[in-house]
């Protein structure tokens, strides 16, 4: 009688059949496999997801209706797709859009973890913008933040003094701080 086979070698011992399925390491490279599988298949539904919803908002704008809808989860990397289309060209409309609806609280910024989640992913002017119109919102009674086009420019030209003075207001306008 000769020396085993591979397969019984493998197994641990003669007359045993490798089973791939009893294999841990088998199991576990599958395993790593399946899961890179789902997370690329997830990146392409994001993907094509941001793709559909930067058409619908690209769409929105040429129609003049941007103003008219509510920013949803994820708009911030539409905003992003819809610069990288443009060739780097930040997109104004897009970005006055987004500091309206935070600073406004409108769409899925209603939440106060979007709010603090959009620190993170939105542009430091954007940021700005946002923080100059709540501000100025409650500087003036009854002002809405459509009203104030100019903090747009404001924000744009010096995100960094618009958001000094944004802080400067809000301080001015906490009872008990000193401005």
């Amino acid at each position: 009688m000769g020396a085993p086979g591979p397969a019984a070698r493998l197994a641990g011992g003669p007359g045993t059949v490798y089973d791939p399925d009893a294999d841990d390491v088998v199991q576990a490279e599958l395993a790593a496999d399946a899961a890179a599988a789902a997370a690329r298949e997830a990146e392409l539904r994001e993907a094509a997801r941001i793709a559909a919803r930067a058409d619908e908002l690209q769409a929105l704008r040429d129609l003049g209706t941007l103003g008219q809808t509510e920013p949803r989860h994820g708009d911030e990397a539409v905003r992003d797709e819809l610069t990288r289309r443009a060739g780097s060209y930040v997109q104004s409309d897009v970005d006055a859009w987004l500091a309206r609806a935070l600073a406004a609280h409108r769409g899925h910024y209603a939440d106060p973890a979007a709010r603090e989640a959009a620190a993170g992913l939105l542009h430091p002017p954007v940021l700005a913008h946002a923080a100059l119109l709540a501000a100025l919102t409650q500087l003036v009674a009854g002002v809405d933040v459509d009203q104030l086009p100019f903090a747009a420019r404001l924000a744009t030209a010096d995100s960094e003094a618009a958001g000094e003075l944004a802080a400067f207001l809000t301080r001015a306008l906490t009872p008990g701080s000193r401005a």
